[in-house]
């Protein structure tokens, strides 16, 4: 830890509701001409790239976070490398959280580098010693952030040194360091094909109380039993059909489509997003 007693944050509801869109700066120029009806109800930066931006683009993001709701997902405090946190860095993003009320940073359950980043997500050995450190390095972050932080289950292709199943390890880390989930539906099914587990066994044994929100997106299939989280296609059937089962077993939570690359016109964007609001409203329905 650092050297201070850990605070224990309690676990909070959803901190958004409905279907949500990652934000990219290329959108705000279209936003305004967008009907009210199709926009997402949150919207998600990484906020590495807005912390210390000034000018016209820190004044559009300004004028965003006083009118829509916003989380935040991390994409290099590489919580499970072996290099020390950047402390200044969460010094710096609390500041930035605090400054536009954003009340939920998110982190890949994963490490990004050593001495530099990687700019990638590498996985960390699924072990007893590794459950421990990442607690210990949560806590940390917590602490100085002030608020409690989700992890998200990321998509892997190697499992080295690992004694433990994917979904054992995650619940211990969640559970260990008392964080909460962002649950990512696309990783469990691109796993699932790439590691040869079933996606909905581990789906069923998340705890449901520990859910921030989710993100769905979609991936390329290089081969059969190889599938690559790119977050570059739309989302394919079989991931779509995982998320309802999420909602039938946990019921609906906040659900943000992630698109990186070959990014569509926003208009088709939100109508893939709207499918996230329709199976929403089916659960409730239903229930």
């Amino acid at each position: 830890m650092n050297g201070t007693t850990a605070q224990h944050f309690p676990v909070q509801g959803f901190p958004v509701q409905g279907a949500g869109l990652g934000l990219r700066r290329s959108f705000l120029a279209v936003l305004d001409s967008v009907p009210a009806a199709t926009l997402p109800d949150f919207f998600e930066i990484a906020p590495e790239n807005w912390i210390g931006l000034g000018g016209r683009y820190a004044r559009n993001l300004r004028a965003l976070t006083e009118r829509h709701c916003f989380v935040t997902h991390g994409l290099s405090l590489s919580i499970g490398g072996p290099a020390p946190l950047d402390i200044e860095f969460l010094q710096r993003l609390r500041k930035f959280l605090d400054s536009h009320q954003i009340a939920t940073y998110s982190e890949h359950l994963s490490y990004t580098g050593d001495a530099g980043h990687l700019y990638d997500l590498l996985p960390i050995p699924m072990t007893q010693a590794a459950v421990d450190y990442v607690a210990a390095r949560v806590g940390q972050v917590q602490d100085i952030l002030g608020r409690r932080i989700a992890l998200e289950n990321v998509s892997t292709y190697a499992a080295p040194g690992s004694d433990m199943s994917e979904q054992d390890f995650v619940c211990a880390v969640l559970e260990k360091a008392d964080c909460d989930l962002l649950l990512d539906v696309n990783n469990i099914f691109v796993n699932s094909i790439n590691h040869g587990f079933n996606a909905e066994h581990y789906l069923r044994s998340l705890p449901a109380q520990r859910i921030r929100y989710a993100h769905i997106a979609g991936h390329f299939v290089e081969a059969e039993d190889l599938r690559i989280d790119t977050h570059g296609d739309d989302v394919c059937a079989d991931v779509w059909a995982l998320l309802r089962t999420a909602y039938e077993h946990f019921g609906t939570f906040p659900t943000l489509l992630e698109r990186d690359f070959n990014i569509p016109a926003l208009p088709d964007l939100l109508a893939e997003m709207s499918i996230i609001r329709q199976y929403q409203q089916a659960h409730r329905d239903a229930a």
